[in-house]
């Protein structure tokens, strides 16, 4: 496919959008953003252009099937559709970008979905995660949460703003809502992934994230094998790269210099 700024690849059958910025992976690691649950590629804005300043890597960011430009998702989503995207479809994202060494940065679900492929997949061309308000279970409050989304979405402005970003509105809406909504999905939990991580990892959260608690955060350094970095934001909501961007920058920054020093040192020792 190559490294190009704009265009769409082909992943499990659906075509995906995504752009790319900055440095190819042939001159430069990358970090791959995986999106929210009601987000995709466009709702990333200028944060990309960030990264790529504040780290030097490249940068690409997709938008999941059912999400911004990309095709339709099939509903409603099974309960583990986080944990197949995770093991189906991202690495196929991956192989398509021409991915080579880097890492994975996830908002929300996109987190979840960074952790699941880390802790299930054998890939050491992930040399680290960055995770943003990562969700490893349900909570009643985060739950509470979403279902007030459900009456902004049909009562109030969301389903217009989403419609700005998302071909589809109601897909990507229902397709979240719906799955954590169900009662099949209240059980669900996969902080076992956790265990099986074995690359650094830095977890960064809003103290005021509505829709998880700090709960997430305490699982990963308490489980994890690997070394981590907690970074927790005060005026903070469920978005810290939006809420205390450069705080979310500095600390990316720096974690990713430190895997790069790792990464010589490993080259010189070899």
């Amino acid at each position: 496919m190559g490294w190009k700024p704009d265009g769409r690849l082909t992943a499990a059958g659906k075509e995906l959008e995504y752009s790319c910025f900055g440095p190819a992976p042939d001159t430069a690691p990358t970090i791959l953003l995986l999106h929210e649950g009601l987000g995709c590629t466009a709702l990333w804005r200028d944060f990309p252009h960030a990264l790529v300043g504040a780290t030097g890597f490249g940068v690409c960011a997709y938008s999941r099937a059912g999400y911004g430009q990309s095709n339709p998702c099939d509903l409603p989503r099974p309960p583990d559709y986080m944990t197949r995207e995770a093991t189906v479809i991202l690495p196929e994202v991956l192989n398509a970008i021409g991915f080579r060494r880097g890492i994975l940065m996830g908002h929300s679900e996109g987190a979840t979905i960074a952790a699941i492929y880390a802790g299930s997949v054998i890939d050491h061309r992930v040399r680290g995660l960055v995770l943003m308000a990562p969700l490893f279970f349900t909570e009643d409050s985060g739950l509470a949460e979403i279902a007030r989304a459900k009456a902004a979405y049909e009562t109030g402005d969301l389903r217009a703003r989403m419609a700005k970003y998302h071909r589809n509105p109601d897909i990507a809406f229902r397709g979240w809502n719906e799955g954590w909504l169900h009662p099949d999905f209240r059980d669900w939990n996969v902080a076992d992934v956790i265990d099986y991580l074995r690359i650094p990892v830095l977890a960064i959260q809003g103290r005021e994230d509505q829709y998880g608690t700090l709960a997430h955060v305490t699982e990963i350094e308490t489980r994890s094998y690997a070394p981590v970095d907690t970074v927790i934001l005060d005026d903070c909501r469920h978005a810290p790269f939006v809420d205390q961007r450069q705080a979310v920058l500095d600390a990316v920054s720096e974690f990713t210099q430190r895997l790069e020093r790792i990464e010589a040192a490993d080259v010189l020792a070899g």
